[in-house]
Formats: C-alpha cells, sequence, structure tokens
C-alpha cells in the first residue's frame, strides 16, 4: 500500500526532490536518535520510580519551561501555522489571525500560573486527578484520568501519524521500506530514550529537540529574507501591502471573531495544559512552586515569540512562492470557490501547495538541500516531544491513577518498576496500533477529525476541575459523573452542527470547549448536593 502522503496529495504531488538523497536525510535522522539515546541513557541512570513519575521534584525550572514550548507545539502547528498565513476565507488572507488565539493563550498560562499550580503544589499531587477524588471521590478521579488517557492517546498518535507519512514519502518510500517498519522503528527509539527515566529524562531531550526545532525556524526564516534580499522591516511592510498582516476578525458571526478567538484560546490553554497530566507532570517535576510558575510564564512569553515567527514564516514562504512564478487561481468546486496558489513542479505543470502543502514543498523542493535537512530535523523536533511526554504521562496516569500503585505497600519498589515498565511498553504497542489505523483509514481528514475529538475530550475536564474549584457542592460517587462527561460532548457535538442554522448564521469555532465545559458543569450542578461534611474546599 503506498504512502498516503504520494496518494492523496497531502503535502506535495510527486516532487523530484533535486539532490537530496533519501540516504542523507535517512543518516541525519538517525544521527539525531543517537544523540537522543545518549542524553536519556545519562539522564537515566539510577532512576526510580519516583523519577519516572515527577523527576523527584528536582528539575530544572529552565529546562522545563524550554522544553515545554516543543511539547506545547508539534508537527501539525509546524506545518499548519505558516501555510495558513496565505490561506483565503470570504476573499481576504488568513494572515497573522492565528496572534488572536496566542492572545487568549498568555490568559490561560496566567490563569495556570496563579490558579491551578497553587492547587497542585498545596495538595502535593503527583497525578493532578488526585484533586478530583479529594473533592468528589472515586469515581470522577477515574473519569478524570481515563478522559485525560483516550485524548491524549488519540491526540498523539494522530499528530504522530503525520511525521511518520512525512519521513515515510521523502526518505522510505524509494527504499523499499514498509510503512509499518517505519512506524516500528521511531516507537521503538521513542520508547527506548523514555522506557527508564521517564520526565527525568524527557525534561532534558524536550530541551534539546525545541533548541533544534526553533533553529530550524530561524534558518528558514534568514534564508529566505537574504534569498529575497529583504531586511525584516521591509519584509513586513511587504506583507501588509498584500494583506498577509491581517491579525483581527471582528465579524460577529464568524469562527475567527477575535473575541472568540481570544477567549476560546484562553480555555484551551487551561484545559490543554492546565488539567493535562502530560504537561502538569513535568511542572510539578520543579521543586517548588515559585519556580514552576517562572517556568509557566516565561514559557509563555517565549512561545508567543515562536508562534509569531512561524507566521513570519508563513508570509515569507509566500513571498518566495511569488518570486519564483507562483500565483493564486480560484476554481469553483462542489458549488463553492476554492484558492489555490500554484507552483510550476519540476516538468513546470503547476501544482497547488496552498496550506499545509506550503512548507514542505518549497523547503524540499525549492531550497537548497541543507535547508530540506534543518526541514526535516526541525519538524521531527517539533514533533516527537509531544509524542515521548505523552508515551511517559499515559504511562503514569495509567499507573498512578488506575492501578494506584503509590497505594500498594504489598508491591516493592523493583514489582512496582517492572509494572510501570510493563505499562510503558503496553501503551508503545497501543501507538503503534493506532497510527496503523490511520493509515490504513487513508483519509485526508482523518488526522484533523479525530484532533478534533481530542478537543471534545477536555470539555469534561474543564466542567468537573472548574465544578471543584468554584463551588462548596459535593457530588454523589456514582456513574451519574461518568454519564454526565458522556453526554455533554455529545450534546456539544449537536450544538456545533447546527448552530449556523439554529442561531441565525452564528458559527461555533473555537469557543466549542467552552460549551462543552459549561455543560458538564451544568450536568454536576444538577445532580449536586450542598456540602455538609470536611470535603467543601480545594
Amino acid at each position: 500500500m503506498p504512502s498516503i502522503l504520494a496518494k492523496d496529495n497531502i503535502f506535495v504531488a510527486y516532487y523530484s526532490i533535486l539532490h537530496m538523497s533519501s540516504v542523507l536525510l535517512l543518516s541525519f535522522v538517525i544521527a539525531y536518535f543517537v544523540i537522543l539515546l545518549i542524553v536519556a541513557w545519562y539522564t537515566g541512570r539510577n532512576s526510580t520510580n519516583e523519577s519516572f513519575f515527577i523527576g523527584n521534584r528536582n528539575s530544572n525550572w529552565m529546562l522545563v519551561a524550554f522544553g515545554m514550548i516543543g511539547t506545547s507545539l508539534s508537527g501539525v502547528t509546524f506545518v499548519s501555522v505558516p501555510g495558513g498565513v496565505g490561506d483565503m476565507v470570504n476573499g481576504s488572507f488568513k494572515g497573522f489571525a492565528y496572534m488572536q488565539v496566542t492572545i487568549g493563550y498568555l490568559i490561560g498560562y496566567c490563569t495556570i500560573a496563579f490558579v491551578l499550580l497553587p492547587l497542585y503544589y498545596r495538595m502535593n499531587l503527583t497525578s493532578i486527578y488526585n484533586y478530583l477524588e479529594h473533592r468528589f471521590g472515586n469515581t470522577a478521579y477515574k473519569t478524570g484520568a481515563l478522559f485525560f488517557i483516550i485524548s491524549r492517546t488519540v491526540g498523539a498518535t494522530a499528530r504522530l501519524y503525520l511525521v511518520i507519512n512525512i519521513l515515510q514519502f521523502f526518505i522510505l518510500d524509494s527504499m523499499g521500506v514498509p510503512f509499518v517498519v517505519t512506524a516500528a522503528v521511531i516507537l521503538l527509539m521513542i520508547l527506548l530514550y523514555t522506557f527508564e527515566g521517564g520526565v527525568k529524562t524527557i525534561v532534558y531531550t524536550d530541551t534539546l529537540q525545541t533548541s533544534l526545532m526553533i533553529t530550524g525556524l530561524v534558518v528558514c526564516v534568514v534564508y529566505i529574507l537574504n534569498h529575497l534580499h529583504l531586511e525584516a522591516g521591509e519584509a513586513l511592510t511587504q506583507l501588509k501591502g498584500k494583506g498577509y498582516l491581517n491579525v483581527f476578525n471582528f465579524d460577529v458571526n464568524s469562527k475567527g471573531f477575535f473575541l472568540k478567538q481570544i477567549i476560546g484560546g484562553a480555555f484551551i490553554t487551561i484545559a490543554m495544559t492546565g488539567l493535562d497530566q502530560e504537561m502538569m507532570q513535568k511542572n510539578i517535576s520543579v521543586k517548588k512552586l515559585g519556580d514552576s510558575q517562572k517556568n509557566v510564564i516565561t514559557m509563555a512569553i517565549v512561545l508567543v515569540g515562536v508562534l509569531f515567527l512561524f507566521l513570519l514564516l508563513g508570509g515569507l514562504l509566500y513571498l518566495y512562492g511569488q518570486s519564483i512564478g507562483g500565483d493564486y487561481n480560484a476554481i469553483v468546486k462542489d458549488g463553492r470557490t476554492v484558492t489555490q496558489f500554484l507552483i510550476p513542479d519540476a516538468s513546470g505543470t503547476p501544482a497547488n501547495v496552498i496550506g499545509d502543502k506550503m512548507f514542505p514543498s518549497i523547503a524540499l523542493h525549492y531550497m537548497p538541500t541543507a535547508i530540506g535537512v534543518i526541514f526535516i530535523i526541525a519538524l521531527i523536533s517539533a514533533l516527537f516531544p509531544s509524542a515521548d511526554g505523552a508515551l511517559t504521562a499515559l504511562t503514569s496516569s495509567f499507573c498512578i491513577d488506575l492501578l494506584g500503585l503509590q497505594r500498594r505497600p504489598e508491591l516493592t519498589e523493583q514489582k512496582k518498576k517492572r509494572i510501570r515498565l510493563s505499562v510503558h511498553l503496553t501503551f508503545a504497542v497501543v501507538f503503534l496500533l493506532c497510527v496503523m489505523v490511520f493509515y490504513f483509514l487513508h483519509n485526508n481528514s482523518i488526522v484533523d477529525v479525530i484532533l478534533d475529538l481530542a478537543g471534545y475530550t477536555y470539555g469534561p475536564l474543564l466542567g468537573l476541575f472548574a465544578f471543584g474549584i468554584f463551588t462548596k457542592r459535593t457530588l454523589p460517587d456514582t456513574l451519574a459523573i461518568t454519564g454526565i462527561s458522556l453526554v455533554a460532548p455529545v450534546l456539544s457535538y449537536f450544538l456545533a452542527q447546527h448552530s449556523k442554522s439554529w442561531f441565525n448564521g452564528y458559527q461555533i469555532g473555537i469557543e466549542l470547549l467552552i460549551i462543552n465545559g459549561l455543560l458538564t458543569f451544568l450536568g454536576l450542578l444538577f445532580i449536586s448536593k450542598r456540602a455538609t461534611g470536611s470535603n467543601t474546599t480545594a
């Protein structure tokens, strides 16, 4: 079965890669992994269950902050944010509209730093879902952990699937390596460098990978500026003149309305970072609350700068494309106008590279080989922090939350370690199976669908934590909690599907997470009782 990238033209349509050798690219990928293994061996020596789960609460806050930038981004961000700059909506370029969401990110990270982190440190949590047990009992606790496990498994394997397909198409297809072998080897490498050290290791590997990702981003920006003979200020002037610098959307009914984007960005950050065991596992591995708060705020500020660079790169890519003969073209497809950006390929045939196709197409076909190599390494570096962190966090959550490993004094430390390693290996196999499911479905939109579904799973977590923090009411320790957490995303889905016809053209976009959480909150309020005991505060 051919790679989905080759068959469905996700990124490029059978481009020749000029003088770039598949063997050369593969050698750089292998060298990259060898470095990760060396770092893992050095940091994972004499590791224990405590170092695997929370790094012995001794992680350096600056390393955690920097490494979490890579975890917050992904291979999807790496190609989608730049590619989206030149895409068009209702006759206007999307431009820098992503900055609206980024403003919301800052609000969300401040909430995490000054509301959630003090709570987690005060309760000395290893798993943040222990908070739900403290407030509401075992059912809420297990429900929160289960939603995290499902969401993170789906999201991480979807992102992993994307980068494996890129490697498969550009390197391994020409060498006759089957897709399943590529997927298995990459997962084996991730497993090897996280197997012993866990959080203690990935704090360092994420720092390395974030460094490589940002380096690749900066190199590409500098190369295009030099190639076009532009200073940064001149480039921004050209981008503004072409309409690429649009930021704020003032159409209330649009999914991109600026208030929706800012508020939605804040809640996405709170839910998908502050209520996510993978992200918080690294934060609470820092010894002091104050250092952990500095970590979050520092990371937020740097992340905003990195995302701005991605958007700048996107604008420059379209300027670069126009300099080599690229131009816009509009076609009617399924009764609607679709905008294309066409660049002549090696045979002179115009190929559409708008959106997600733009960055890899330009980097691997129209730039020097060295830039192509840097792009591949940077792409991997943008992807793997989310994959390795997810594998470690899922192992931690399953062992602590579902198996109750830390509450079983009858088990020796060695026995607990064997269980933890077995769970870690099992999740690696689950990752492989999920990646193969995505591959055999070979649907262009499957990854977007799966990532959207991941957003639905955080709504119940948002509702559960909000109900615990902002009310003093109690909940019955029954499956009604789980039922409400399952019904809320279903109702949210139907609202999103019919909002345009039901609400006079209003389209639900990024705020769906808030609606999902609110529905969960209201359901919990309905079954709750006024507090009478000591279990009333956060």
